[in-house]
Formats: C-alpha cells, structure tokens, sequence
C-alpha cells in the first residue's frame, strides 16, 4: 500500500520500495515494449480510466509521436471543433475550437448522420451503425478521431489519437480488447492470483507469474488435444468452449491417469520434469 512504502517499511532485496502510480508503472511497461519494436507505431488500448493525458503525455515523452491511444469516452466528456485562426486575428492562436457538448449530446445530434459498416467482431463479420468525426478533446489535448457506434437505444463513443485509424479499426481494435478482460478474468479468478495473502515484493511477483504460467498452459493444452472441450453451460448463441471447460478436462484426465501422465515418468530424471514438458508443449 502506499502509506506503507511511503513509510519505508518495504524492502526488497536491500532497496527500499519506491510508490509508483499506475500511469507510471503502465509507461515503464509500454516503453521497454516499445524498445522492441522501435520503427512502428505504438497504439495502447485502454478502458477510460486510461484514456486521458495521464497516460499520453509520459508515453509521448519518452516514444515521441508514435504514441497513441485509442480508449472509450465517457458520457460527460466535453468536445470542441477544430480550432480556427482569423485573418488579423491579435496574440496567441487558439487551441480548441467552438465548445460542441458532451458525448451524450453529439450522441444524439449524430445519430442520423450514421451509416452501417462492414467489421471483424468477435470472430464474426458484423454490420453496425457508426458515425466518426476528428475533434478536439481536453482531456488528450490534441485532435482525435471520435467514433460513435449505434445500437438500439445505446451507444458508446470511442476515441483515438491516432487520425490516421479508419472507422472500422477503431472499432474492430477496441473489440478485441475484451479478449484482454477475459484473460483477466482467467487469470484472477479460475487461477486466484487475486487470493495472494503476501506482502513481500519477490512473493507477489513470483505468484502472479506462476498464474499467469498456469493459464498460458491450460490454453497450451487446449490447442493439441485432438477434440474440442464441451462447453459446460451452452446456448443457443453461445457454443465454443471456455477457460473452465479445458481446466475440467485437465482434471478429468489428472483424476483418471495421474498427474504423471502429464510429466515424464522416469523415476530419477536427468532433468526437471515439469520444465521439460513446459519446453515440450511450447516447442
């Protein structure tokens, strides 16, 4: 917690910890990324949490402008036209144009406006109702590519900074975003890295990358098994198997074979069983 670091009372190794805030922890992340990938564009995708100046500013500081952001607006986000000088006009040029409303009232205003576009979405080629303008938003201070996508009664609004994105990139992008808040939930929740009761730094690390070890192999296992798992709670819209599925699968076959039928069987090993079928499996 922050009142402890602040307290100095955390240590690991023989450094004390330092606080650091999410945006913070969330650029150290994105830039050793980047370094990777030095000649392309970086384009994070957030919740709206993220979607501010909070993130964008520290990513451009240390990427440049090859930074971008592409996240959701909330409903009471304000917008403005692009700014535009007059002839003769005295003293410093104007960053932000006519003040148009929130998200909510350009939802509405636009909604007439909008046309159905062919996108990639959730593995299907769907049809939705969308309507994109570039404007200026505060909270980024620059120009973005608003996009609101129509359904029904509702909507959403989402933005990039990236004006180079089409309409059905931006929506197709953020749609794959969900795959994201599923492995989440995976790892949180089917796996418990959210259940960890240590407060030592190495402790914490340690069982999250075991979490997130376990999850990548139950996903391992589930593209060579020959037969696809059965989903446990299908429906009518909804037939492809999930997380929990492969894990009872795994179960089923522990409870039948033994957890040896999934590791070597030599009874003195020349080398670590479990990494050998790790290295086995990912190979």
């Amino acid at each position: 917690m922050k009142k402890h670091l602040q307290a100095h009372t955390v240590v690991k190794g023989k450094q004390r910890v330092a606080f650091r805030t999410k945006f913070e922890q969330a650029t150290d992340m994105f830039t050793r990324l980047a370094s990777v990938f030095s000649a392309v564009p970086v384009l994070v995708v957030t919740d709206s949490w993220f979607g501010n100046n909070g993130l964008l500013k520290p990513l451009r500081h240390a990427l440049g402008e090859r930074a971008h952001v592409l996240s959701r607006l909330r409903a009471n986000n304000t917008l403005y036209a692009l700014p535009v000088t007059a002839e003769g006009h005295q003293g410093r040029p104007r960053k932000y144009g006519v003040r148009l409303g929130s998200a909510s009232d350009l939802a509405a205003a636009y909604q007439a406006q909008a046309k159905p576009h062919e996108v990639s979405l959730y593995g299907k080629c769907r049809q939705v109702l969308a309507f994109d303008r570039i404007l200026m938003l505060k909270t980024l201070r620059c120009a973005v590519r608003v996009v609101w996508v129509y359904r029904g009664t509702q909507w959403i609004a989402l933005v990039s900074t990236d004006l180079g994105l089409t309409l059905e990139q931006i929506i197709e992008f953020y749609g794959a975003r969900w795959k994201i808040e599923a492995g989440f939930r995976e790892i949180k929740q089917e796996i418990g890295s959210s259940q960890s009761q240590t407060r030592n730094p190495f402790a914490v690390t340690n069982h999250l990358h075991f979490c997130m070890m376990a999850t990548t192999l139950v996903w391992i296992y589930a593209d060579r098994i020959s037969h696809t798992p059965a989903r446990r709670y299908a429906t009518h819209e909804r037939t492809e198997f999930a997380f929990g599925d492969v894990r009872r699968l795994i179960t089923g076959v522990i409870a039948r074979e033994g957890f040896d039928s999934l590791c070597l069987k030599s009874p003195k090993p020349k080398q670590n069983s479990l990494m050998a079928t790790i290295l086995r499996l990912v190979a």
